[in-house]
């Protein structure tokens, strides 16, 4: 009899301006869902693929984040020859900046851990999407499959060995995301960066990171809006996103406490404080996008939203 599992995991915000690889947050009602199965039939190669941005994806398990990260779960367990289907129904376009992959990645390994009888918990969970990140886009981060899996705003303090801080945030912050209709792939985004940066510029960069997090602690809005400068990855990035320099402007007049790239682009983030319209900043960002030639999608979202989540399941015993 075949056993199932279906997971939503959620978009996230990744590098929050200053907070390069290390910093991260979930988006509340956009993401990718996944659906493990297991029965007596043979392991498939590939993974079935559904929703709108099907065709963006690779099928192959190894080459997807939603099954590498699967099958890295498996090989930890000493079941690699476990039979398992994995779906994956594509909601989140690639190429985002809204942690496209990692959402992905982050429903597999939480459907396929529920399968099992959670082996695991949740944030044991995270190197193995990590792995899923590798195989989409060559780097194994955490700064997305992390809040995809966990919710919240997430810090990693540390790779080597992989230290994950859940951050709790004070309410009344929301967040507004702009995608616009263009994409960038993370290879890309990373391949403009620079490899090094003067003691100067990196001092600053640590200055600014570490007064985001105490205006995030302590709700100094003002601290946030100074602090959210980015020295290293939007200088180089903004290149790769036309209009983004206008729909910066446009949120910060419109109200919004700061802005920047969301995760590796094209989307931009904007946090807004209660007495702000998110509405009125979002409206304002398409507004500038759309004068760069660019339609786009608009997602708001409270700062601190739920990670990934049980849709349903029938579960049987597995031995």
């Amino acid at each position: 009899m075949k056993k199932s599992v279906t997971v939503f995991a959620p978009a996230t915000v990744a590098n929050i301006s200053c907070g390069f690889d290390i910093m991260g947050f979930a988006l509340k009602g956009a993401g990718d869902v996944v659906t493990v199965s297991v029965s007596d039939g043979p392991a498939g190669d590939e993974i079935i693929l559904k929703g709108r941005y099907a065709g963006s994806v690779p099928a192959g398990r190894s080459r997807n984040s939603a099954g590498a990260s699967a099958d890295a779960m498996l090989a930890a367990l000493g079941r690699k020859e476990m039979n398992i289907q994995i779906t994956l129904e594509k909601n989140l376009p690639v190429g985002s900046g809204m942690g496209s992959s990692a959402a992905g990645a982050a429903a597999s390994v939480y459907a396929l851990n529920s399968l099992l009888g959670s082996p695991f918990d949740t944030k044991e969970l995270i190197p193995f999407a990590m792995e899923g990140e590798r195989a989409a886009c060559g780097t194994a981060h955490a700064d997305n499959v992390a809040p995809s899996l966990l919710g919240g705003f997430v810090l990693i303090r540390s790779y080597d060995p992989l230290d994950i801080i859940t951050v709790k945030i004070p309410e009344g912050i929301q967040c507004v995301v702009i995608h616009p209709h263009i994409e960038v792939k993370t290879s890309d985004a990373r391949r403009v960066l620079r490899k090094d940066f003067p003691l100067s510029t990196v001092t600053r960069q640590s200055a600014n990171t570490a007064a985001l997090m105490t205006g995030l602690l302590t709700g100094d809005f003002d601290l946030m809006g100074r602090s959210m400068n980015d020295l290293l990855a939007e200088p180089r990035r903004t290149q790769l996103i036309p209009g983004f320099h206008s729909a910066k402007k446009a949120a910060l007049e419109a109200g919004a406490i700061g802005c920047g790239i969301s995760g590796s682009g094209p989307s931009v983030f904007a946090l807004c404080t209660g007495n702000v319209s998110s509405e009125a900043v979002g409206s304002a960002m398409q507004k500038a996008f759309l004068a760069a030639g660019l339609s786009s999608d608009l997602i708001i979202s409270p700062l601190m939203a739920p990670g990934a989540s049980l849709i349903n399941a029938e579960i049987n015993d597995i031995q």
